[in-house]
């Protein structure tokens, strides 16, 4: 497996800190869900490891806002070896859509939407798409969050289709 470039690194901060949420609209959420979404809000800090080539140390800071129509609003920052990424997103119950949502934007250009799915307090959001890096080489990105217990953890995998290298970062959030 070859050594990541700062380019693949941010690709991969990327993941990480989106998923935890962006632009899902509710329409008259449960108020059961809104208030667990609720309950997250505060500063977070995270520190884990992105595994590729190497191992690299992550560590991470996300802030939880209240938002407009019942959303929670994160702002986020990760830095690995002299890179940084920044997300900023909102975490949502949508009615319509009979689930949880949190979608995101970057400054490394990765966007998303993540459905979440509720187990008693628990919510586990779940994305999987296909992409391409700056360079245009393609690649799949599968990420997981889990809100529980008060503690968000941060799951994130990403494999270069055309070689199979992959990158994959694990990071437990607290506040």
């Amino acid at each position: 497996m070859k050594s990541f470039g700062p380019r693949l690194r941010r690709i991969a901060l990327a993941g990480l800190v989106a998923i935890a949420g962006s632009a899902a609209t509710p329409a008259l959420a449960g108020k059961a869900d809104v208030e667990l979404l609720k309950s997250y809000v505060g500063d977070w800090k995270g520190r884990g490891q992105l595994v590729g080539a190497e191992k690299e140390t992550v560590v991470c800071k996300l802030a939880l806002t209240p938002g407009n129509q019942d959303k929670v609003n994160y702002s986020g920052r990760c830095a690995l070896a002299g890179t940084t990424l920044s997300v900023n997103g909102s975490l949502a119950f949508s009615d319509v859509n009979k689930r949880y949502e949190a979608a995101m934007t970057s400054n490394v250009s990765f966007t998303g939407l993540a459905v979440g799915k509720r187990q008693g307090d628990t919510v586990v959001f779940d994305l999987k798409e296909r992409n391409k890096d700056e360079a245009g080489n393609d690649l799949t990105v599968t990420a997981r969050i889990v809100l529980a217990a008060d503690k968000i953890n941060v799951g994130f995998h990403v494999v270069f289709n055309a070689t199979g290298d992959s990158l994959r970062a694990e990071v437990p959030f607290s506040k």
